[in-house]
């Protein structure tokens, strides 16, 4: 019965604690996006840098492409 004189405190303290967590977390914008983190894992964004780090070069051939598909397609409206 007197370890229970420790705990009460103890608990409430912890109670405190975790109160104040929560507050603090709700001040500094952790709960505002809730359905960000879900949608972004669906996006193709990661891919994309996946991909040009696993492949360098595969950045630079698709620059060269594109620029040669646009000087080819000038060529063709002349």
């Amino acid at each position: 019965m007197e370890v229970i004189y420790g705990l009460i405190p103890g608990m409430l303290l912890l109670g405190l604690v975790a109160v104040v967590v929560l507050f603090w977390a709700a001040r500094s914008g952790q709960f505002d996006d809730l359905e960000g983190d879900g949608q972004r894992i669906l996006m193709d964004e990661d891919a994309d840098a996946e991909e040009a780090r696993r492949f360098p070069d595969a950045e630079i051939d698709r620059k060269a492409s594109s620029q040669d598909s646009a000087s080819s397609g000038e060529k063709r409206r002349s």
